[in-house]
């Protein structure tokens, strides 16, 4: 089951409010919790199994390590990584090893082809980071299994995250206040969202199929596959960033405050800028739970470029079992090192920082058009052709493209200006006007929120292409 369907919009999510609602506060958790199960289970009926199986394991590990002392606590710890990143392993990367390996040595070893449940390396971050944050004495364990349950299964953010810590919800689970005006306040970020996903990144998707043909980049002037590679960006953004909202939405909803995960990144004044501002919650991840336990900045030189390395490569192993990831990770990874020890942009007159941001946001947008091939070679043979290896010799540009370039205009513009964050400033200075903040709002936003939903559900009643691109990972 997805966000951006009529079945969850119109039936499951009025459903489960109103199940909330009418209820004493004491069920809302149990409730919730069979919703979840019910809503992972729509989509992946044996999966769930899975996930649920995952759930009572680490359960017991970990009331097992709050009685255990010394090297014991440790063991049980082990256990839980071992279980939880074998899982992940066998369901993810097993296939993409026994390939690897046939190719390498020309075997023919078997493929066991087991599909990927759905939102895999989210929950099992989540469940890993619980595990890691009981051992060491930062969180209790949870002592009530359907509450551990409720924290890792919880469908707003079950299947592509935000990821969600658990001492930042803990006391959420037990304390925490479902109100009419929460109700309100998610559902606009819900809308938002959802008009995001369904009236943006779904109309990017459709420029990407028909600009971003790896296959034909001999027979594609520049022009348009520079426009795929731009759509590209554009789409993975309002995507990602767009379930994100709904799932923010979603938790408020239901009284849950999850952390933000996205701060329009386009905007970034360098590439570590950048990351401060994508998929925040996954850097955090990382950042706690590999970067600084390794030492992060405070080893020397050649052990913080270490540091660096590894975060960058299961960065990009987490993203997908394919070497298109790992290369667009291990991008990341020379970027980051020249711009911290090299380039050392802030240092830099502003002339220079200007032309940065761009440079910056072009970087990405070749990294994306890695992220977004089929194989590593397709994806450097991409490219080279944006800047005219190898393209159709007819030019820079050709009617086909201007022709979708005169479709798209509106919504290329519109996605721009969105992802720039200018409307979200400007509604932010126009609040400071007492007759904005005090009467145009309350009367306008409730408006457009209906307008965009609506909007929205057309292209949904319509059956317009919906597809999620995390949804993979």
């Amino acid at each position: 089951m997805v966000f951006s369907s009529t079945y969850f919009a119109f039936l499951f999510l009025p459903a489960a409010l109103l199940l909330c609602l009418i209820t004493p506060k004491k069920l809302h958790n149990y409730i919730l919790l069979a919703a979840s199960v019910y809503f992972y289970a729509y989509g992946e009926p044996v999966f769930v199994w899975v996930v649920l199986g995952s759930a009572l394991l680490n359960w017991v590990l970990a009331l097992g390590m709050d009685k255990a002392q010394g090297n014991g606590r440790k063991g049980y710890l082990i256990a839980a990584l071992v279980i939880d990143l074998g899982i992940l392993f066998v369901c993810k990367y097993l296939d993409f090893c026994i390939a690897t390996v046939n190719s390498l040595v020309s075997a023919e070893l078997p493929l066991p082809g087991i599909r990927l449940p759905i939102g895999i390396s989210f929950y099992t971050f989540q469940i890993i980071s619980y595990m890691i944050d009981v051992y060491r004495g930062q969180v209790e364990s949870q002592k009530n299994f359907f509450y551990l349950a409720l924290y890792i299964m919880f469908f707003p953010q079950l299947i592509a995250g935000p990821i969600v810590r658990y001492y930042s919800i803990v006391e959420q689970i037990g304390n925490r206040k479902m109100t009419i005006a929460g109700i309100g306040i998610g559902a606009k970020r819900f809308i938002y969202g959802f008009a995001k996903k369904i009236l943006l990144a779904n109309q990017a998707a459709l420029i990407v199929s028909q600009c971003m043909r790896f296959g034909e980049t001999g027979y594609l002037p520049v022009s348009t596959l520079w426009l795929g590679a731009a759509a590209f960006t554009l789409q993975i953004y309002f995507d990602f960033s767009g379930y994100s909202d709904m799932a923010i939405g979603l938790g408020r909803m239901f009284g849950f405050r999850f952390e933000e995960n996205f701060d329009h990144p386009y905007t970034a004044k360098s590439v570590t800028d950048f990351w401060r501002r994508w998929h925040m919650s996954l850097s955090y991840w990382f950042r706690d739970y590999v970067y600084i336990p390794l030492g992060g900045n405070r080893v020397s030189l050649p052990e913080q470029i270490r540091n660096l390395f590894v975060v960058w490569l299961l960065t990009g192993i987490w993203h997908g079992a394919n070497f298109t990831f790992i290369f667009w990770g291990l991008g990341y990874f020379v970027l980051l090192c020249l711009e911290r020890y090299v380039i050392k942009p802030e240092d830099k007159p502003g002339i220079f920082r200007a032309v940065y941001r761009v440079l910056t946001l072009a970087a990405v947008c070749l990294l994306f058009v890695m992220f977004n091939a089929p194989d590593v070679g397709s994806g450097l043979r991409y490219i080279a052709a944006l800047f005219g290896a190898g393209t159709n010799p007819a030019g820079f540009a050709d009617a086909g493209f201007l022709q979708i370039l005169n479709e798209n205009a509106l919504i290329l513009a519109g996605a721009c200006v969105f992802a720039s964050g200018l409307p979200v400033l400007a509604a932010k200075q126009l609040r400071r006007i007492r007759v904005f903040n005090r009467w145009v709002f309350p009367l306008v936003v409730p408006v457009v929120c209906v307008f965009l939903f609506l909007w929205s559900a057309s292209y949904l009643i319509m059956g317009a292409h919906n597809p999620f691109i995390y949804f993979n990972f």
